[in-house]
């Protein structure tokens, strides 16, 4: 499933009757689907010419230095592009008009290391200046370094939203305890789950109040001890396990 972020923005959208502005509200919105579909046998730079015609104002130097940064070439034709340099005309599109909120689907797929954290410093310069951005990601690790606050989606319906800190401080606590002679089940107790052991270490998830572990700790022998806050696709797995 995917998450869903929406970053903290000034946009002035918000509020407006989406049918009754529907037109000046879109003229706002930059969106880049997962999966983009041009019309294979122009060339970028015709196709983003023709993107920017449906706006106002001249979105011709700003078109410019996007793709300029996206290192995409102008003047091929979309059939000629892999499916990486068809992602980057996406999001030179998606954000050629300075959009106040942004829509992004899976917006690293197809990408290179390079470009991928070129296009996350591109969203923290919008976001910076204001754009509000709702980023979906199957890929937790991008969400937990691009995002403020998080959306869990389990079929089709929000299960958890919060910002990642209280996410992460609030939910389960990862626990390592390396202690030869004890067996997993004494640390068998309410809060704890996913508990398993291998080669002397025990591992476990903990909610609850942590000094109840740390007592349960403190009644034996350890060379080791580790607690810490678990990564984002862990807290994603538990709503699913």
């Amino acid at each position: 499933m995917s998450l869903i972020h929406p970053t903290s923005g000034s946009a002035t959208i918000f509020g407006k009757d989406c049918i009754r502005y529907g037109p000046q509200l879109r003229q706002e919105i930059g969106y880049l689907p997962s999966e983009v579909f041009y019309y294979d046998r122009m060339k970028v730079i015709d196709l983003l010419k023709y993107s920017a015609s449906f706006y106002p104002q001249d979105n011709t130097k700003r078109m410019h230095e996007l793709a300029e940064g996206m290192e995409l070439e102008m003047n091929r034709r979309i059939e000629d592009l892999s499916y990486g340099n068809r992602k980057k005309v996406g999001i030179v599109q998606g954000l050629l008009h300075r959009p106040k909120l942004l829509f992004l689907d899976e917006p690293t797929a197809g990408l290179d290391p390079l470009m991928q954290r070129k296009s996350f410093e591109l969203i923290r310069e919008e976001n910076q200046r204001g754009v509000t951005v709702f980023f979906s990601s199957h890929i937790l690790s991008e969400v937990q370094r691009m995002c403020n606050r998080v959306a869990i989606i389990r079929e089709g319906r929000i299960v958890e939203i919060a910002d990642i800190r209280t996410l992460q401080q609030n939910n389960y606590k990862k626990v390592r305890v390396v202690a030869g002679d004890v067996d997993a089940a004494y640390f068998d107790m309410p809060g704890v789950t996913n508990l398993e052991q291998h080669n002397g270490t025990v591992r476990f998830f903990f909610k609850g109040d942590v000094n109840a572990v740390m007592h349960k700790i403190g009644q034996i022998k350890v060379s080791d001890v580790t607690i810490e806050e678990p990564t984002l696709e862990e807290i994603f797995m538990h709503y699913y396990e």
